[in-house]
């Protein structure tokens, strides 16, 4: 019995041991778990997986960094792949990034923030809300950002929704001075048109083309160089590497080189900066497709209010297709152009970010356009044509204009149809008129000035050439000029002051840089008389009135408007 109970005091005495013990094991257990964490962390750290800034406490646009996201985020239910920085352009009033993916329909300006690196202190980042984002191409986006503040670099990234998208490797910003930014291939497959800023252009003059070769360069790190058959200002045409016209999905970044003629064709210098890219979808198939008789090409920024009467009247001349080269508008051009399209209207348009280079954009309009149409008339969606024959002699209108290009299809030698031009003022208005600039502006000056021009792209010089709305044609071919009788161009250029210190004080054309600098004032650009000064002329209003003419205006009232109500179908969104 004794014996027993000595056992039990035992296995009592042990229990009690390993009790007391228990407290000081989980507390050197949980002393290991917390070391290894720290040293896990420390790890992290050291590596850049956890970024962490100095500035993370300081107020205004200094901001602690932002995580690297490189996983698929849903947009609207569907999966986006990760955007990335691949290029950067200065301009000069703006920062253009190029990402490598498209950034879904419905991202506003508040999901994208410009990221800017650097400051006074080490490390330190601010923050400024993007202008704007668009579509560049099939598969790559931009974001335009302010200018990098004072202290901060201009290698920009930028935020979307939170995170921070991957950087490019090398973080290079390309000036606009010298950078090939475009490159298209021509409807033949066999070359490809390249448009670069930084050459020695020759204003309105061929270059000789031994002086350049272009650089492909594809996804795989292959390289090619062929020699350029062309050059003229901004464009190059060059071969076609034989290996890429085999190669359906390949894309390939293009670039060009300049060759010393005195070094037996070698050159001496790198290939200019590019951020042009060339997609193997963009290779043609070879199926031929059956062509528009008419087609118009036209470059505009923020004249979405103007675009539904100049459409809607020129498909009544006959126009079939238009293109609608978008350089940075910010007035919902794109709704309007949908709005168009939904009413069976064959409007596209091209994302031009280029600013200044309205002839380049024309060129690569006249190769995009040249598969799809017979004739494309240049010009701007304030000039609008005019039969006036067909009016003084009650000849019906409609269809007008497709039908005088139609005549000269089967002539082999005519490539291009000229129409002089007749200059309107404000005609002694002070606001935009309600009804549209064909009824509004009725005062013009006396004499034609310029012509536009439509041509027939397949019959263009490979250089191709041109002086905004007029084209260079193979030698051989020739043109036609319409006398003022039979067809004339209503250009409503001086239009209100508002509409015009607009325009003005941001033109897609080259001619005339920047028409606030005291450069060029002989310039046809130039509004004349006016210095450069953004202020308005007491006399504004009657202005480049020297004959009334109201010729345009009567067609467009008897032959468009409602019977019952007046109304233009251009006024029926103010109506509602």
């Amino acid at each position: 019995m004794e014996y027993e109970n000595g056992k039990k005091r035992k296995v009592r005495n042990r229990q009690q041991q390993q009790q007391q013990t228990k407290p000081e094991f989980f507390s050197l257990r949980y002393l290991t778990i917390c070391l290894c964490c720290f040293f896990v962390l420390l790890f992290f750290l050291s590596t850049n997986r956890i970024s962490v800034r100095s500035a993370s406490l300081r107020p205004s646009l200094r901001v602690p960094a932002l995580s690297v996201s490189s996983m698929e985020r849903s947009f609207h239910g569907r999966l986006i792949p990760p955007l990335r920085v691949e290029d950067r352009v200065q301009f000069s009033d703006h920062l253009l990034l190029i990402l490598s993916s498209r950034i879904e329909k419905g991202v506003n300006k508040e999901d994208l923030v410009c990221v800017y690196h650097g400051g006074r202190e080490e490390e330190e980042t601010s923050m400024l809300p993007s202008i704007s984002s668009d579509e560049l191409d099939e598969f790559r986006s931009i974001v335009r950002c302010p200018n990098a503040p004072l202290n901060y670099s201009s290698s920009v990234d930028v935020q979307f929704r939170g995170d921070l998208v991957k950087k490019v490797v090398d973080e290079k910003v390309h000036d606009w001075s010298k950078v090939v930014y475009e490159a298209v291939v021509d409807e033949d497959g066999d070359t490809v048109v390249v448009f670069v800023k930084g050459l020695t252009r020759r204003p309105h003059k061929e270059s000789d083309p031994s002086n350049y070769k272009c650089r492909f360069e594809t996804t795989s790190l292959e390289v090619f160089v062929t020699q350029a058959l062309a050059a003229a200002q901004e464009v190059v045409r060059c071969v076609l590497p034989e290996s890429l016209k085999l190669i359906n999905q390949e894309t390939f970044r293009v670039s060009v080189i300049r060759v010393d003629p005195r070094g037996g064709g070698r050159s001496t210098t790198p290939a200019l900066p590019s951020v042009a890219r060339v997609y193997g979808s963009e290779k043609k198939s070879g199926v031929m497709k059956v062509k528009h008789e008419l087609c118009v090409c036209t470059m505009l920024w923020n004249q979405a209010h103007f675009l539904r009467e100049w459409i809607l009247y020129h498909s009544w001349l006959g126009v079939e297709r238009w293109f609608i080269y978008d350089n940075n508008s910010d007035d919902d051009v794109e709704e309007e152009i949908r709005l168009l399209n939904s009413e069976n209207y064959n409007v596209s348009r091209h994302v031009w970010p280029w600013i200044k280079t309205q002839e380049a954009g024309f060129s690569h309009c006249a190769v995009r356009a040249k598969d799809e149409c017979n004739w494309v008339g240049f010009f701007d969606v304030d000039e609008f044509y005019y039969f006036p024959t067909h009016r003084s002699q009650g000849l019906p209108s409609k269809n007008a204009l497709s039908s005088l290009v139609s005549n000269y299809t089967s002539w082999g030698l005519v490539g291009e149809i000229r129409t002089e031009c007749h200059n309107y003022g404000p005609s002694g208005l002070t606001s935009v008129p309600s009804q549209g600039v064909t009824v509004g502006y009725t005062c013009r000056q006396a004499n034609t000035e310029r012509h536009k021009s439509i041509i027939r792209p397949e019959l263009l010089t490979s250089s191709l050439l041109n002086e905004v709305h007029h084209f260079q044609m193979r030698e051989g071919v020739g043109h036609v000029s319409l006398v003022e009788s039979v067809a004339v161009v209503n250009h409503y250029k001086y239009q209100v002051w508002e509409t015009f210190k607009a325009k003005f004080e941001r033109r897609v054309a080259t001619y005339v840089v920047d028409w606030r600098e005291n450069q060029n004032q002989g310039s046809k650009d130039r509004a004349p008389g006016l210095g450069t000064e953004a202020v308005e002329p007491v006399d504004w209003r009657r202005r480049f009135c020297e004959v009334w003419d109201t010729g345009l205006k009567d067609l467009v009232l008897s032959s468009f408007a409602d019977q019952v109500t007046g109304y233009l179908p251009w006024q029926r969104q103010q109506q509602d």
